[in-house]
């Protein structure tokens, strides 16, 4: 039986190989070690300055699947949004339902904390992923753009408040 419970500091082992399977999925030999994601995991989850939280699944003990996530306010008529950043379950452990549990326990989550809405990502390169949230029958929105800074962009933006476009600076809206 797939059992979902909300992580815990006492989890950060089972988060930490959850992380790395994660890393290893996405980036194969540039995933950064076991040991580098556990440190990870132990610096930057479960602080104050984190607001992540995590869902993790077990079957009969061991550790099958992942989602992270937060609750953002405001959302419309004063209630919350719950946002997934990831989901992930083990390879072994796809199309067993363990994804479809953590999806279901988030829902059930987001509605308990006064939530009306439940909302995340997936990336086009993940065709994967599309399938399976398009079998659950979960709508795709078409009026949402994602916008991403990374890297030199993201450090250019942060000193100069704007990104150099062909005709200089972006402005304000």
């Amino acid at each position: 039986m797939i059992a979902v419970s909300l992580a815990s500091k006492a989890d950060v082992e089972d988060i930490a190989e959850l992380f790395h399977r994660i890393d290893l999925h996405y980036f194969s030999r540039a995933a950064p070690s076991k040991g580098a994601i556990s440190d990870y995991v132990r610096r930057n989850l479960f602080q104050a300055h984190s607001g992540v939280q995590i869902a993790l699944a077990r079957e009969d003990g061991k550790p099958q699947g992942i989602a992270t996530f937060a609750i953002l306010y405001p959302a419309p008529n004063t209630t919350g949004q719950l946002f997934m950043k990831d989901l992930f379950t083990v390879e072994e452990a796809r199309g067993t339902g363990v994804g479809r549990a953590i999806l279901r326990f988030l829902a059930e989550h987001a509605l308990e904390k006064g939530c009306n809405r439940f909302d995340w990502t997936a990336e086009t390169t993940n065709p994967e992923a599309l399938d399976f949230y398009d079998r659950l029958g979960v709508p795709r929105l078409k009026e949402k753009v994602y916008y991403r800074l990374t890297d030199e962009k993201l450090r250019s933006f942060a000193k100069n408040g704007g990104l150099r476009l062909k005709n200089g600076l972006a402005g304000d809206p």
